[in-house]
């Protein structure tokens, strides 16, 4: 019965997690971003200059997160900005426990030389509360008062400005690991200090208008269904654009737009069912996400959804294998056949795995147990930062800025990320996934027990969306970048 509250609680947390803007405030676009540079394209080849080496990883069987180890002295000091208190903490349970086991494994390995000597990584607590005017103050203080050295955030893009306004101010280094609008490094809010390591919108509607073209190549029919506001419909506009792009001959045969936690989606399902729609693309999340898959395999409606946020493994649960069935979902993270592909993934897994079974609510839960999708993301993110620092030799924002500028870096699981140089933005592959029940899972979970969960559908075929595909979108108007192409060059 306890087991089953907690679930509860961390379902509602969940809810106002995704409410507080932990994903994206979207850009005001005057006109359709051009994201197909073709006279200047180049095939997709990203090698590498740096890698997560999986053999240097430390112990981590003292890791905890509700207890990290926190040194003292001259330190680098990183502090994670979020929602740590109030109705969006949950997001800042997420972040703090992503760079704590960076840090933990960083300092266990002795720390990093930096500025002619050894130091460790200090991990600093900064709670915005979800609030633009805290968040100000918040990171002024980090800066003037507990002498950090990085800003790391957040759970929502207008907090992500806030933050680099500071960071460019006081000239220290900011890093955007979770907030994905196109216009948070834009002519107007670019700064020399902030990096944009996060995919964007822009880059999740192209990329499964690809995936539908010029991989799937079965589907022509599609449904948008998408929340009434700003991000709704500009992810919406993103997947038509790609759809002109790489697959001109499907139809958009109908577009909707719903309140935000509704809890009726009938009128919207009845109107699908009679379009003759052979997919249903959504950028809704939760709780709108789950009602809206719930409410769809009720009504017998097993289109396929193509979606950003219908994989938080709790809700997949509550719908069961059959309903999950069919889901496709892009991802930033996750890779084709890792476990086969990669020398050293595995470990890297059974590390985290390991670990995850001896922690206690709220990391026990299932969205920590395979430390895939976002939260793999912002783990990776985070080590190319302190790959950054340690080539640099140094905590100079100067020289990190140097370092990072066209810098690529090979994550654990094969895949490459690039920092485009004149506006800051990760240049990436990305994945699509589609998920398949249990006894189909063995496709991509290739190691005993050869499935992701039982009690859901989840990741089986995956495809790669080439970063050629899906280059971030480049603000003509910013100085810095004229004159070159989508690649930055």
């Amino acid at each position: 019965m306890r087991a089953k509250k907690r679930s509860l609680a961390f379902i509602g947390c969940l809810v106002v997690l995704f409410v507080m803007g932990m994903f994206i405030t979207p850009p005001v676009v005057t006109s359709a971003p051009k994201s197909k540079d073709t006279s200047r394209m180049k095939e997709s080849k990203l090698e590498y200059k740096a890698a997560f080496e999986v053999n240097k990883m430390s112990d981590m069987s003292k890791f905890d997160p509700a207890n990290p180890m926190i040194p003292e002295g001259d330190t680098i000091n990183v502090a994670v900005i979020a929602s740590h208190s109030g109705p969006a903490a949950l997001s800042g349970q997420i972040y703090w426990l992503v760079v704590n086991w960076v840090a933990h494994d960083i300092n266990a390995r002795g720390g990093l030389f930096v500025d002619g000597k050894k130091k460790m990584i200090k991990v600093i607590k900064g709670d915005h509360t979800g609030k633009a005017d805290v968040c100000k103050k918040v990171a002024e203080r980090m800066v003037l008062q507990e002498k950090a050295t990085i800003l790391w955030g957040t759970d929502g893009s207008i907090m992500m400005k806030i933050i680099n306004e500071v960071a460019n101010k006081y000239k220290v280094i900011a890093v955007n690991v979770g907030s994905t609008s196109d216009d948070i490094q834009d002519a107007t809010n670019f700064g020399r200090y902030s990096f944009q390591s996060s995919f964007s919108s822009e880059q999740v509607g192209r990329g499964l208008a690809y995936y539908y073209g010029q991989i799937r190549k079965k589907e022509n029919k599609f449904y948008i269904l998408n929340q009434d506001y700003a991000f709704g419909r500009i992810l919406a506009d993103s997947f038509k654009r790609g759809l002109q792009e790489y697959y001109p001959q499907a139809q958009i045969v109908g577009e909707d737009y719903h309140k935000l936690f509704i809890t009726d989606f009938a009128p919207y399902l009845t109107k699908i069912k009679a379009s003759g729609a052979e997919v249903v693309f959504t950028g809704d999340w939760p709780p709108d996400s789950t009602n809206l898959l719930k409410q769809a395999r009720q009504m017998g409606i097993s289109l396929p959804f193509a979606n950003m946020f219908m994989d938080e493994p709790n809700a997949l649960h509550e719908v069961g294998v059959e309903g999950t069935q069919g889901l496709v979902h892009i991802d930033q993270y996750n890779v084709p056949a890792p476990f086969k592909n990669v020398p050293g993934f595995e470990k890297y897994y059974k590390t985290w795995n390991s670990q995850w079974k001896k922690w206690d609510a709220p990391y026990n839960s299932r969205l920590f147990e395979h430390a895939h999708g976002n939260i793999g993301s912002y783990l990776m993110q985070t080590y190319w930062l302190m790959s950054i620092i340690e080539r640099a030799k140094s905590t100079d924002p100067e020289k990190i800025i140097t370092l990072w500028e066209g810098d690529t870096y090979r994550g654990v699981n094969g895949k490459v990320l690039k920092m485009r140089s004149c506006d800051h933005k990760a240049i990436q592959d990305l994945t699509v996934e589609e998920y398949v029940g249990p006894d189909k899972q063995n496709i991509s979970m290739t190691i005993p027990p050869y499935y992701w969960y039982k009690g859901a559908s989840a990741v089986g075929p995956s495809f790669k969306i080439p970063a050629d595909k899906v280059l971030p979108w480049m603000d003509p108007g910013l100085d810095r970048c004229k004159g070159k192409n989508l690649w930055g060059e």
